[in-house]
């Protein structure tokens, strides 16, 4: 079998003007003279084998991003590190427990998923798979403290977490020095859409109006809880002890009713933590 290498640098497709039915080309150095007729199917099959291999050596292929007339980027499905995620296309009635991470300056001023811009004092966090700008109640579940916050990025990708908060979440649910904390997230509000419609968000609660409590205490002894709501009602007119069983613990949370407008309760919070409560926390039901 006569074996044809081609030094494929040099090959020319271009015929000799002079014999048309012979051309010449690098392979006459061998004494192989290839017909023209057949020239082109060479260089067909020269230039396929070319691309098939150089294929080879470049980056894999990605798909392109699903294109959903009317759904948002952020409820399409999406991969990290090898794993696809699909975003649940309702929040309702959704509620999981598991540890929370948090995260801060380093991310501090960088897009999110949602396309905003990372504020690391802002009441929010990034969840793998609830819509976007679905409001969540978090509870540490080892001290009672919770806060709720605004979802608005994707994570975290890690084995065991189920909520990355931002840094105010994170510093009032005091879970900043040990890093993670084990957790409860009860959805309380979400954002709707449909094709071809603007988005909407489905009701929820007015954060702004309601019965505004600012908790001081939380105690697994009640009668430490008792004792403190005996000291706090000599100077504020409501003061109450709420029961909350989290799996097995009960904690007894001591709370002070400050006001029906949410501005006004943190202007208490502000005045508590300075009387020597710094960590208090505005609770609304």
């Amino acid at each position: 079998m006569l074996t044809i290498k081609f030094p494929w640098p040099h090959i020319s497709t271009t015929a000799n003007d002079e014999d048309n039915s012979q051309c010449k080309c690098p392979c006459a150095r061998l004494n192989y003279r290839i017909p023209c007729s057949r020239i082109s199917l060479c260089a067909v099959l020269l230039t396929l084998f070319i691309a098939f291999y150089l294929s080879g050596c470049g980056p894999k292929h990605v798909p392109s991003k699903e294109t959903i007339p009317g759904v948002p980027a952020t409820q399409r499905p999406y991969k990290v590190n090898g794993r696809t995620y699909y975003p649940l296309p309702s929040a309702e009635s959704f509620v999981e427990t598991g540890y929370a991470s948090w995260y801060g300056r380093k991310f501090h001023g960088r897009p999110t998923a949602s396309g905003e811009t990372y504020n690391m004092h802002a009441a929010t966090a990034a969840h793998r798979t609830l819509p976007m700008n679905t409001y969540v109640r978090v509870t540490n579940l080892e001290n009672g403290r919770e806060i709720v916050v605004r979802i608005n990025d994707r994570g975290p990708f890690v084995k065991n977490r189920v909520i990355d908060l931002s840094f105010a979440a994170a510093r009032k649910l005091d879970i900043v020095k040990l890093g993670v904390a084990k957790v409860r997230v009860e959805v309380m509000g979400e954002v709707r859409f449909r094709a071809g419609n603007p988005a909407t968000y489905k009701p929820h609660p007015d954060f702004k109006m309601g019965r505004f409590f600012i908790q001081v205490g939380a105690f697994l002894e009640p009668r430490n809880a008792y004792a403190l709501k005996a000291k706090m009602t000599r100077h504020y007119k409501e003061v109450v002890v709420y029961r909350q069983p989290t799996g097995t613990k009960t904690f007894y949370r001591v709370q002070i009713l400050a006001a029906t407008d949410y501005d006004a309760a943190k202007d208490f919070e502000a005045r508590l933590e300075r009387s020597g409560f710094p960590r208090a926390f505005v609770v609304a039901r």
